[in-house]
């Protein structure tokens, strides 16, 4: 389990997370949701130690991760941030390689390897594993990536709007595939996403964010309500029971 204990950050003089404390489950998918600016990036980056905070801990099941040796704490939680850019031209299998060096630092061996092809298997990328990742759409690119966060083989992964410029398909494909990562491969999953009706459908448990902090945390039954959205955008939501999900109309 991650514990996030009082955590703040600010730059400058902004507060960007206020004293934040929640619980991450194991083996479930956890979703950031809130508007632009609410922390959620900032949290999650906190949480893998890519930034710094100003006050509080995160333990890692049970160890504070500062105490984690950089290598080590790559085989625990893996992240894949916003932006990813790679500026050499190669294949969507070294890429997805990538992941694995943790392990290898760079000289992989056949059970890296072993690793790298069932990562591309999972992610139903086989026919597309030569192809150099600028020949690929954004959707396919976005899949050869979280390959890559599979191959790192990390019980923890965490995503930055992994469907950000995504359309309709990719995007489920994308939440499809995460789903099943949490379900047969026992990972533990956490979002910051901004399709609320995506968190509600995969998602077990959502974490809502408004101006650096925790609104409410809970399951999607009890986040996905009219009086913690309002609280959480300021608009209103009209909510929808269609097979067994909770799904938000909010352009009306």
């Amino acid at each position: 389990m991650v514990e996030v204990k009082s955590v703040t950050k600010s730059y400058g003089n902004k507060p960007v997370v206020s004293d934040v404390s929640l619980n991450i489950a194991k083996g479930k998918i956890t979703s950031f949701i809130g508007a632009n600016g609410a922390g959620k990036s900032t949290l999650l980056s906190m949480v893998s130690r890519l930034i710094p905070r100003d006050k509080g801990h995160v333990l890692l099941d049970g160890k504070e991760i500062t105490s984690y040796k950089s290598n080590d704490l790559a085989k625990s939680i893996s992240i894949l941030k916003q932006s990813n850019n790679v500026n050499i031209r190669i294949t969507v299998r070294e890429l997805v390689s990538f992941g694995r060096f943790p392990y290898s630092q760079g000289k992989l061996d056949k059970e890296d390897w072993k690793q790298v092809d069932e990562s591309i298997q999972y992610m139903e990328l086989e026919d597309l594993q030569d192809k150099f990742i600028d020949q690929l759409s954004g959707g396919q690119l976005q899949r050869a990536y979280i390959a890559m966060v599979l191959a790192q083989d990390t019980e923890y992964i965490l995503l930055d709007e992994p469907l950000n410029n995504l359309d309709m398909k990719h995007s489920v494909q994308i939440m499809k595939a995460l789903r099943k990562m949490v379900d047969e491969l026992g990972k533990t999953i956490v979002i910051v996403i901004h399709d609320i009706n995506f968190a509600s459908c995969y998602s077990d448990f959502i974490v809502a964010l408004k101006d650096g902090k925790v609104i409410q945390e809970g399951t999607t039954e009890e986040i996905i309500t009219n009086k913690v959205l309002k609280e959480v955008f300021d608009m209103d939501f009209q909510i929808n029971q269609i097979n067994g999900n909770r799904i938000c109309v909010y352009f009306t």
